[in-house]
């Protein structure tokens, strides 16, 4: 029963409604389901023999199975993906719910603080792992360069990316600087980065150099190449996770073992490429499903992933990754409220 065939008659919509109330019931009580328990519980308005049948061809096309000797059934990752993919719409999250992440995502100090406040809040809204990956530099651009004399001969130059990433670096100075020609500097090379990605700014300063005033070419070659070498030292991606505590909660118990979950976890730069995978396929929230995160770890989990940025521009990723039997309409919810706001923090 493909997505397009499963609207395709009423026995097909009934069979739709039947794995639904087989995926909502083991969702909530990871206990097999059996057809009586359907027609009580669901009001498919058919009899419980109806409901059986359908349940035999779900079973049969493999969307549910049946675990061990028991009479009710389970979805299957095939059955969790038509689930998903037939959600016609997502609930948002509630008034109150966005007023608490408004306030929290709103207290934040920086970026650092920004990226761990919003993992912190996507662990609780879901009660699973949260992986808040920071703005890449690589899709980031340069906001800002400032050049601050400090005493003994020393110059600060604060680099601010547009993401809100902040480095600071000091270099000596031979003599005092004179402070409007030092100004004429930092506007010039402001001017030279203006919209251009930090990987594209040694193009842009070599421009701006060919323009300095000669007096002041040692200084600006210096500053230049500290902020190369800067952007170049802080390219590694960066991931926080939050939230890992919750898979070993009862209500959270994977089928077999949590072990290869945690392991996956720890392999960031794996994890990572999947998740930037998975924000570039879809302008929404992206869900993968056990085995087709393909990896061996995560084939009992399930990754919501999307991304955030300014402008339209993703710089970044959000996850949150559970037991493939996760609540999949709330957790696309909250993955892609928390990224809303961090859209609005890293553009701000």
């Amino acid at each position: 029963m493909s997505r397009n065939e499963g609207r395709a008659g009423g026995g097909d919509d009934r069979r739709l409604d039947v794995l639904r109330a087989v995926v909502e019931h083991y969702v909530a009580t990871r206990d097999p389901v059996g057809s009586r328990s359907v027609a009580e519980r669901y009001h498919l308005g058919v009899s419980p023999a109806t409901i059986r049948n359908d349940m035999a061809v779900l079973e049969e096309e493999g969307y549910i199975t049946q675990p061990h000797t028991s009479a009710g059934r389970i979805p299957t990752d095939k059955g969790y993906r038509l689930f998903v993919d037939q959600l016609a719409t997502i609930k948002p999250l509630s008034p109150s719910e966005r007023r608490a992440v408004e306030r929290f995502l709103g207290g934040a100090v920086d970026l650092d603080d920004v990226v761990a406040r919003a993992g912190r809040l996507l662990a609780q809204l879901t009660g699973q792992v949260a992986v808040v990956q920071y703005p890449s530099l690589q899709r980031s651009g340069l906001r800002h360069l400032e050049l601050v004399p400090l005493a003994g001969l020393r110059l600060l130059i604060v680099i601010i990316t547009d993401t809100g990433r902040v480095e600071q670096r000091t270099i000596e100075l031979a003599a005092q600087p004179d402070e409007s020609a030092l100004a004429r500097l930092r506007v010039e090379l402001n001017v030279a980065a203006a919209g251009q990605r930090l990987t594209d700014l040694t193009a842009a300063f070599d421009q701006a150099l060919a323009a300095t005033d000669p007096q002041q070419q040692d200084l600006a070659r210096r500053i230049v190449e500290l902020v190369l070498d800067a952007v170049a030292a802080e390219r590694e991606e960066r991931i926080v996770l939050a939230g890992t505590a919750n898979l070993a909660q009862v209500n959270m118990r994977f089928e077999h073992a949590l072990r290869p979950v945690l392991e996956a976890l720890e392999e960031q730069v794996v994890l990572l490429n999947l998740l930037t995978e998975m924000a570039a396929e879809t302008n929404a929230v992206s869900v993968r499903i056990g085995h087709e995160t393909q990896l061996d770890g995560l084939a009992e989990a399930s990754v919501v992933t999307t991304g955030y940025g300014h402008d339209g521009d993703s710089v970044a990723t959000i996850s949150s990754i559970g037991p493939t039997r996760m609540n999949y309409p709330a957790t696309i919810a909250a993955v892609r409220a928390v990224a809303r706001y961090l859209s609005r923090a890293v553009a701000s």
